[in-house]
């Protein structure tokens, strides 16, 4: 069966996760990814653990499960880019490639002669995508960007985190995530572009500038309605309630977001008196007097178990749900019959599980037929195919 991808071909020079989390994404669609890797040592995230996957075969090999997370479905080789031999190397692989992925720090690329410049003078038909922390213009360029800094510099943690507490960042490396699927968005444009122009193009992100367009309405909060953001916990700035509530045995989210959900959620309270109440009958009112409301509902929460809530809550139509851990998530029945959680046979380990992709094509959908290669699995085969060792 064909894929979506399948007619192109993707050389990444990334590592970590934002440039990777792209090309995996290009991977699950068909493109064939060839992931260039430093001898010997491969991408950092290779010995980022542990955890390290389960080895069935007896191999001392470990792979790390955070190189598992972003690079299934790539053929692995290693080049030596600092030298003349492993530079030329990559021009040979540019030459048939559609698409070029890559974090080096601001000019270093250019260092190596393996900038878009260098690149689309070879192949005019390449799209590059260059990934650093604050982009290739502005006074921030040179300097080196992780997730962590960034969601602090980007605004991120100025609005996570009890109000009491200290900045927190999000348990994840969002800023790196979202700047993969920022990245892929744009390879795709420039792909669909070029089908006019015949030309590629070169598509710069940073991590700052993703973090400050992924703040959303937080950002609009301060530009459209010149408020500063700050932290609310678990609670919503422009809905209430919206928030996580204490009952008897744990808690569990209410998610509010209309007024006749408002008036279902009073009703199987006990509180119906509270959705005419002239201080909460409207969302602008409920955010005005948040603290008053809040408090009522609180304690009627506290008056039955998480379960007992859920049940009556789902039974009305009031948004709601459980705050489940990661092993609660990946045995959800949900999750499962949507394929979020796929058996993807790796060399040393044939029952390695990973998370599915989001995204359900209905005529080419997302195939994992390559797991998480080996350091250089595919030296020999990619060589042959590129013509590498002339």
């Amino acid at each position: 069966m064909a894929q979506a991808l399948d007619h192109l071909k993707v050389l990444d020079l990334s590592r970590i996760l934002a440039g990777p989390w792209a090309s995996q994404i290009l991977a699950d669609f068909g493109a064939q990814v060839i992931k260039v890797e430093r001898p010997n040592t491969g991408d950092d995230t290779r010995t980022w653990g542990p955890p390290f996957m389960s080895n069935t075969q007896g191999d001392d090999t470990s792979e790390s499960a955070y190189f598992m997370a972003a690079n299934r479905g790539k053929q692995s080789i290693c080049i030596d880019i600092t030298t003349p031999k492993g530079q030329e190397q990559i021009k040979r692989l540019a030459q048939e490639c559609d698409i070029v992925i890559e974090n080096f720090k601001h000019g270093g690329a250019a260092h190596y002669g393996l900038d878009y410049k260098t690149l689309s003078a070879i192949n005019p038909k390449i799209i590059y995508c260059a990934i650093t922390g604050f982009g290739q213009t502005g006074p921030y360029k040179d300097r080196p960007g992780y997730d962590f800094l960034v969601q602090a510099m980007g605004g991120l943690m100025s609005i996570t985190g009890e109000p009491a507490g200290e900045p927190q960042k999000i348990g994840v490396a969002l800023t790196d995530i979202m700047t993969g699927l920022y990245a892929t968005i744009g390879i795709l444009a420039a792909l669909a572009e070029r089908e006019k122009s015949g030309l590629g193009q070169y598509v710069d992100l940073a991590l700052l500038d993703v973090t400050a367009a992924s703040l959303a309405n937080q950002a609009t909060n301060y530009l459209v309605g010149n408020m500063v953001p700050k932290t609310l916990g678990n609670a919503h700035p422009n809905i209430v309630p919206y928030q996580a509530f204490a009952t008897q045995d744990g808690h569990c989210i209410v998610a509010v977001g209309n007024d006749g959900q408002f008036k279902r959620y009073c009703q199987v309270m006990g509180l119906s008196e509270l959705a005419n109440h002239p201080d909460y009958c409207t969302n602008p009112l409920r955010v005005k007097n948040r603290n008053a409301l809040v408090a009522i509902l609180q304690s009627q929460m506290l008056s039955k178990t998480r379960d007992e809530w859920l049940e009556l809550l789902e039974q009305a139509q009031v948004p709601c749900g459980p705050i489940n851990n990661i092993d609660e998530v990946f045995q959800h029945p949900q999750i499962l019959a949507r394929d979020m959680r796929v058996k993807i046979p790796h060399p040393l380990n044939p029952n390695l599980e990973l998370p599915g992709n989001p995204i359900k094509l209905s005529r080419t959908p997302a195939r994992y037929e390559r797991p998480p290669p080996l350091l250089g699995e595919h030296q020999h085969a990619i060589s042959k195919q590129f013509n590498l060792e002339d």
